[in-house]
C-alpha cells in the first residue's frame, strides 16, 4: 500500500474508504432519463413538428416564407420586412424567424387593402 492510501485509511478509516469506492461505481441501469415523459417532444408520433403556440403556427425560416410568397429570400428581407411583414430577429447575426399564421394574416390584410381585395 502506498503512503497516500495509508494516510487515507488513517484519515477516513478503511470502512469509509471501501464505501466511497462502491458509491463511485457507475451503474449500467442508471444510464438515460428517469422520467422521459416530462421532457418536451418537438414532434408528434407522425414526426411532424408541433407549433410553439397555437396562435402563431409553425416557425418558418426566410426561405420557407419566400416559397410561401412566391419570391426570393432577398425580396423578403429587402422589401417585405420593411413593409411590415411580422418577424423575430433570433440572433445578432440577422437570422429571421417568421410564424406561419402571422405571415398568412399579413398576406390577407394586404389583399383586403388593395382594390378588389375581397376574397371569394
Amino acid at each position: 500500500m502506498s503512503v497516500r492510501h495509508e494516510a487515507e485509511g488513517l484519515k477516513y478509516g478503511a470502512a469509509e474508504t471501501a464505501k466511497a469506492m462502491e458509491t463511485l461505481e457507475i451503474s449500467s441501469s442508471g444510464v438515460g432519463q428517469r422520467n422521459p415523459q416530462h421532457c418536451p417532444h418537438p414532434a408528434d408520433s407522425n414526426g411532424t413538428p408541433q407549433p410553439m403556440s397555437p396562435t402563431l403556427g409553425l416557425p418558418l425560416n426566410i426561405a420557407e416564407v419566400a416559397a410561401l410568397l412566391g419570391c426570393s429570400a432577398w425580396t423578403v428581407r429587402q422589401r417585405y420586412v420593411p413593409q411590415g411583414l411580422p418577424c423575430l430577429r433570433a440572433s445578432a447575426s440577422g437570422k429571421l424567424v417568421f410564424f406561419e399564421k402571422q405571415v398568412i394574416d399579413w398576406i390577407l390584410k394586404r389583399q383586403l387593402l388593395k382594390k378588389g381585395g375581397n376574397l371569394r
